[in-house]
C-alpha cells in the first residue's frame, strides 16, 4: 500500500495531502530509511518514525486498512512504539488517585 495512504487510512495524518507532504519532506522512515516520496509501499511488520513537535513518533504497521474508517479501526493497524509513551500509561494504571481526583 502506498505509504501517504496509509497514514491518511489509519488516521496518523489528517488529510491524504498533508501525508503526501510529510512523505515528501524526508523527515518519515520506515525501516529506518529516509522515505522521499509519497509512492513508497508499507507493509505489515514495517517500522515508520518522524518527528511531530518534541518528540519521535513511532510505529509498528500491523496490518493494512482497505478504507479510512473510524479512529477505534484505524487504531487497530498500527502499534504505537513511541518512547516514554508506555512508561506512561503503565504508571497511570499502578498509581493510585490524589486525594482531590478520587472517586466517590
Amino acid at each position: 500500500m502506498r505509504l501517504d495512504k496509509f497514514l491518511w487510512f489509519a488516521r496518523l495524518a489528517p488529510s491524504r495531502s498533508q501525508a503526501q507532504d510529510l512523505c515528501e519532506s524526508r523527515r518519515l522512515r520506515i525501516d529506518g530509511r529516509v522515505v522521499d516520496r509519497a509512492s513508497a509501499l508499507v507493509r505489515a511488520g514495517s517500522v515508520l518514525s518522524w518527528p511531530r513537535g518534541d518528540e519521535i513518533i513511532v510505529v509498528r504497521v500491523e496490518g493494512l486498512p482497505e478504507r479510512r474508517g473510524p479512529y477505534v479501526e484505524a487504531r487497530g493497524f498500527y502499534t504505537d512504539l513511541t518512547p516514554g509513551r508506555q512508561a506512561v500509561t503503565m504508571a497511570a494504571q499502578h498509581d493510585p488517585l490524589p486525594e482531590g481526583l478520587a472517586l466517590a
